[in-house]
């Protein structure tokens, strides 16, 4: 079983996070360190006696075996996940080690089999359901399931239903179409960056992308080696673990906002690299941009909508979800027959054209008495938001998230690791 890492060791490990120096990690950790928040972590069952671990991991649950969630001691990746959440260190001031960027936040492990294991069933729906009844208000699922059944988009819906965000990998294989689980309606699907804020080559995406953050060469705790409790890797499966950790930040720091409005928070305050600062937002591959969890705790953002920029599935009237369609997070759902005909229709829609048009004209004279004729700055959502001059964040004299950040010192040698993907 791992133990704690030799002193000299653990050093060069800490100062391998290079993703905690380009977030800033001290200024985050100042406003926030995510008391209070249970996150889900559906991957493999966590070592939870890893000294960076001890005291964050909950019992949870395994659905291999029944028992509990957290005491794995062969497979490394849901304790790597765990670790970049709500990782504390070890030593003295918890100087050594892997810090997670929500140190303390609580981790619900929900211990998962590979995908087609047993009966062909992924048992997706139970994993979603026992982590949001468990009272996690965050779920990390750094796993792509090939599909989706009915009970699968159910149980996702449920989780919006109760206001839990649902975080997903993009995935990992440099594909331009996202899976079912992170193009589902409502999901936060993320991408991955290096340090020069370059998306990764292998990180998929698509139109449903909605941020991005670190996965190359992150360096994690490990469940397995009791000589070399760490390892190191890339993939998209890291870069959620790190939205998952800023939302569990900011749901310790803003507990009434609703799952959406959290997001519309990390939408607003993301950036793009310099020379990618004239993409169309949403990008297929960045999202609404980097995450930058500093400006996103600290910046002045009206709380908007409860859907923020999450979709809404649409609910068909067997009680099933559906995701192709889903209406915006700021639009009604989906219409119903009025049982009204062609001609009534009609008939109301040019007298609602009239009224809006009167509502138009009163809104358009209201303005330029005030001195403010035209759309409030920002893109989405107001000030700050895509589409809108970048508000100052944790790296305020550079121009992108991670320009000019200091390269992360050599990483000591290490046995050989499967990168952390999905």
């Amino acid at each position: 079983m791992p133990g704690a890492a030799p002193t000299a060791l653990a050093d060069e490990i800490r100062d391998a996070q290079w993703p905690l120096k380009a977030f800033d990690a001290e200024s985050v950790w100042k406003e926030s360190t995510g008391k209070g928040v249970t996150v889900a972590v559906i991957d493999d069952p966590i070592y939870g006696d890893h000294p960076d671990l001890k005291g964050n991991v909950l019992p949870g649950k395994s659905f291999i075996d029944g028992g509990r969630g957290d005491q794995e001691s062969k497979n490394d990746h849901g304790t790597g996940m765990a670790s970049l959440i709500a990782g504390h260190g070890h030593g003295a001031g918890n100087s050594d080690g892997v810090m997670g960027l929500a140190p303390d936040a609580k981790i619900l492990p929900v211990g998962r089999p590979e995908f087609g294991y047993g009966d062909g069933s992924s048992d997706l729906d139970d994993w979603i359901r026992y982590a949001v009844d468990q009272g996690a208000s965050v779920i990390n699922m750094s796993i792509e399931p090939t599909s989706l059944s009915d009970a699968d988009k159910e149980a996702l819906t449920y989780a919006r239903q109760k206001d839990v965000l649902v975080v997903a990998g993009s995935g990992n294989d440099g594909k331009t179409e996202l899976g079912p689980l992170a193009s589902f309606p409502g999901v936060v699907a993320v991408g991955a960056v290096d340090k020069t804020g370059e998306i990764w080559s292998k990180s998929n995406s698509g139109s449903q992308m909605m941020l991005s953050a670190p996965g190359v060469g992150i360096t994690s705790a490990s469940a397995e080696r009791s000589d070399y409790p760490y390892q190191r890797g890339s993939g998209t499966s890291d870069s959620t673990a790190y939205v998952s950790a800023a939302a569990a930040l900011l749901r310790s720091k803003f507990p009434d906002l609703t799952a959406g409005q959290i997001a519309n928070r990390l939408v607003k305050t993301a950036a793009l690299p310099k020379g990618k600062e004239d993409l169309k937002l949403p990008a297929p591959d960045y999202g609404y941009g980097v995450i930058r969890p500093y400006s996103a705790l600290t910046q002045e953002i009206p709380a908007g909508s409860k859907n923020g920029p999450l979709k809404t599935p649409k609910t068909d009237p067997t009680g099933g979800a559906t995701a192709p369609g889903a209406s915006g997070g700021d639009q009604a759902s989906e219409k119903e027959d009025s049982g009204l005909g062609t001609g009534a229709i009609v008939g109301i829609a040019a007298g609602v054209l009239v009224v809006v048009a009167i509502i138009a004209i009163v809104i358009v004279v209201a303005r330029k008495k005030n001195g403010r004729n035209g759309p409030p700055p920002g893109g989405y959502g107001g000030p700050g938001g895509p589409g809108s001059p970048q508000q100052p964040g944790p790296y305020a004299q550079q121009p992108g998230p991670y320009q000019q950040q200091p390269g992360a010192p050599g990483f000591p040698p290490a046995p050989p690791t499967q990168p952390l993907g999905q």
